[in-house]
């Protein structure tokens, strides 16, 4: 292998291995309106069959920056809504790399007079790639290619509790109980090495609707995400619903970025969200931020159930 290609594809893979060890698990602003992605007992939670997409372009105009997309749903099952089903396929692209992720959520609740404990589990497959042809390779010959992660596939199996009230919710989760370790690289003649895993995340989520008078609410959120050797990242929104239709709010995440949110309820069904991260970190010098759209959709609506949820 050309030395200079060698040097700068450890680097490069260093420093995926660095920026995913410190955010390694995909991050959305508007996490509290999809939870099930790292909590699969809240699957079935609301009392109806559900549809969310979202979409997330981070850090605008730097190339080879993260792209999302997340796709899931869930419904609930039985005359009492204790057992809830749903699934999530979810992909993501960073530069040359590509994961894609195939989950599905079971989940099993007791039901007090005023709220809910619930009891979740998660399996499913994930999928990682890289694309070395999006990569300036000069000697494509070099047996170091070889080392290539090619559609490696890892299983996944995880766990959450959720708890709810009308009013207030909170979870804790670990989507994945199984350390996902792609590729070690030794260069015994430099004596460089390249290990590329991702850790065992614990998420905290947990989120409160004040009622401020009959046509104004105040619904703040928070999400922690702990792994090991990482800082503990932790996201905390403020918003205000308007109506039961506008949501308007800011969002910090600590040390990385502070963000506006608005959503609009478009009917019974139909819902829209949009977010924007203003990055508070030095690479705010080379990008102009990061957005999410959302939209939900509900099956068979009845403003009985949704009523007062805002979760």
């Amino acid at each position: 292998m050309n030395r200079v290609f060698r040097k700068y594809l450890f680097i490069l893979l260093g420093l995926v291995s660095s920026s995913l060890y410190g955010q390694q698990e995909s991050q959305f602003t508007q996490y509290m309106h999809v939870p099930q992605f790292f909590n699969p007992a809240y699957a079935g939670n609301r009392g109806i069959m559900s549809l969310r997409t979202i979409t997330r372009s981070q850090w605008v105009d730097l190339e080879g920056a993260p792209k999302t997309s997340l796709i899931s749903f869930d419904t609930p099952v039985g005359a009492d809504n204790k057992v809830g089903l749903g699934g999530t396929i979810f992909y993501e692209q960073i530069g040359p790399l590509t994961e894609t992720n195939f989950s599905f959520d079971y989940s099993y609740s007791i039901n007090f007079m005023f709220s809910k404990l619930s009891f979740g589990l998660k399996a499913g497959l994930n999928s990682y790639d890289i694309d070395f042809n999006k990569l300036n390779i000069y000697d494509r010959t070099d047996p170091y290619i070889g080392f290539s992660v090619d559609n490696k596939f890892q299983p996944q199996i995880g766990v959450g509790i959720f708890y709810n009230t009308q009013s207030y919710y909170m979870g804790i989760s670990a989507p994945n109980l199984l350390e996902r370790k792609y590729f070690d690289l030794v260069d015994t003649e430099s004596s460089f090495f390249s290990t590329f895993s991702k850790k065992i995340h614990l998420y905290f989520i947990g989120g409160y609707v004040f009622d401020l008078n009959p046509s104004l609410k105040f619904k703040p959120a928070t999400l922690v995400k702990v792994v090991k050797g990482s800082p503990i990242q932790w996201d905390l929104s403020l918003n205000f619903i308007l109506n039961n239709n506008f949501t308007f709010g800011v969002a910090n995440r600590i040390d990385s970025a502070i963000t506006t949110m608005a959503g609009i309820q478009l009917s019974d069904s139909m819902m829209i969200g949009f977010s924007y991260d203003f990055t508070s970190t030095e690479i705010r010098n080379s990008t102009s931020g990061s957005f999410e759209v959302l939209f939900r959709f509900d099956f068979g609506t009845n403003r009985k159930i949704l009523t007062p949820r805002f979760f």
